[in-house]
């Protein structure tokens, strides 16, 4: 039988949630060598062994074949997958991880509430500054689907790595697409969520690659996890 290889976040609480939820759905994770060592056993289920990641990496990994199971954000899932792409198969909804991909804009833009709002303004933006609106976020993909869907095009996006809230103060882009929980840092930032700027709703999900979707021990894993969560999954 053919190891199969289940990646789970590699450190702070989304490892913490990953590893709880697994050892109540019964499959405890033996960590190899030293108590922070990156590789595991998950045991109760044979032939399946454990990587540790960030989260980015098992998205990017599934979509690249090179893992066949995966715990991470629907977020990253949908922004490295894509939500048609067929080589990644959504298992089961986790519930941790709660969060919301956002458009938002600053707080003193009274006369933008919504993306057909930002649409207009964009053109306004062009003629007085000779440029189109700037977009800051990690998430190109999920951007440029959602603009795109929205009929928004006045825009160019600004790739962020850091504090991607803090980009309209710092006058490096005037609109962002990032993900929040409470809202706060938002509101620190004295930013506003558009009314119909939510990108996605996501929560932590387990995945795998199409071919090891159907294998058994990958559908053991996700069934036990849905019938002991009882919810059914959220479109992504």
């Amino acid at each position: 039988m053919k190891t199969m290889t289940l990646a789970i976040p590699s450190k702070g609480r989304l490892m913490e949630q990953a590893a709880e939820v697994l050892a109540r759905a019964g499959f405890t994770i033996d960590r190899s060598g030293a108590a922070r060592g990156y590789r595991g056993i998950l045991q109760s289920i044979e032939g399946v062994e454990v990587a540790f990641l960030s989260a980015g990496e098992i998205a990017q990994n599934l979509r690249d074949g090179k893992i066949d199971m995966g715990i991470t954000g629907a977020d990253l899932l949908a922004e490295k997958a894509g939500t048609g792409d067929q080589l990644v198969s959504f298992l089961a909804p986790l519930d941790f991880g709660h969060a919301n991909v956002i458009a938002a804009v600053p707080e003193c833009w009274l006369d933008v509430a919504s993306m057909a709002d930002l649409d207009e303004v964009s053109e306004s933006f062009y003629s007085s500054h000779g440029r189109r609106l700037r977009v800051a976020t990690k998430y190109l993909n999920l951007t440029r689907q959602f603009f795109a869907e929205k009929g928004v095009t006045g825009y160019r996006i600004v790739e962020s790595s850091g504090a991607t809230e803090g980009a309209p103060a710092a006058g490096t882009a005037e609109i962002i697409v990032d993900i929040t929980t409470t809202g706060a840092t938002l509101a620190a930032n004295h930013l506003k969520i558009l009314d119909d700027g939510i990108l996605l709703r996501s929560t932590a999900v387990l995945a795998a690659t199409q071919s090891a979707s159907t294998d058994s021990r990958a559908t053991e894993i996700a069934e036990t996890l849905k019938n002991m969560q009882g919810f059914q999954p959220p479109p992504i």
